[in-house]
């Protein structure tokens, strides 16, 4: 990523990227309907992002219950996502192919592999995007080290306020 990237803005509408998802289907964030969450991870070399998706999993009824549908996102190509979905039980959309293009569009951080075996490509830091039912962005979060995420569980006790309270989204000024 370099300093003349734009960012996504609170309240900007989210890209109409589409991706394909490990199941077969595709992910098009921005044509879902109803509040969504997308997370962006590392790749199935992240064991960082294996365990956030491990909550995400945990929680996904949770984020229904309060009408709010999860899907993940990451630059693996299509054999090792869906190994790794498969491997760890994920039941929720899970994109992969995320090219370098897409990830300056969305404002991600992009890093290289340390290593060949780390993998084979360069890859998105973690996001996170809260898609209000307008498709504009509610929240943001990107970080450029997988050591810094917005907790799961805080997060979606924040949405159910948001939601209760037809709260507005911040940090447009």
């Amino acid at each position: 990523m370099t300093p003349d990237t734009p960012r996504l803005s609170a309240g900007s509408p989210f890209p109409n990227l589409t991706w394909p998802q490990t199941d077969g289907g595709v992910l098009t964030p921005a044509t879902m309907t109803g509040w969504r969450l997308l997370v962006v991870y590392r790749g199935a070399h992240c064991p960082l992002c294996r365990s956030y998706l491990k909550t995400l999993e945990r929680l996904q009824a949770d984020f229904a219950e309060a009408g709010i549908t999860v899907a993940a996102l990451s630059a693996d190509p299509q054999e090792r996502a869906v190994k790794e979905a498969n491997a760890q039980g994920w039941t929720f959309p899970v994109g992969y192919d995320l090219s370098p293009q897409q990830m300056r569009t969305l404002g991600l951080y992009i890093s290289s592999p340390r290593s060949p075996e780390e993998t084979d490509r360069n890859f998105a830091e973690p996001g996170l995007f809260v898609l209000n039912p307008q498709a504009a962005i509610q929240i943001v979060d990107v970080s450029n080290a997988p050591f810094a995420r917005p907790d799961l569980e805080g997060l979606l006790n924040g949405l159910k306020f948001i939601l209760a309270k037809d709260y507005p989204i911040r940090g447009t000024a």
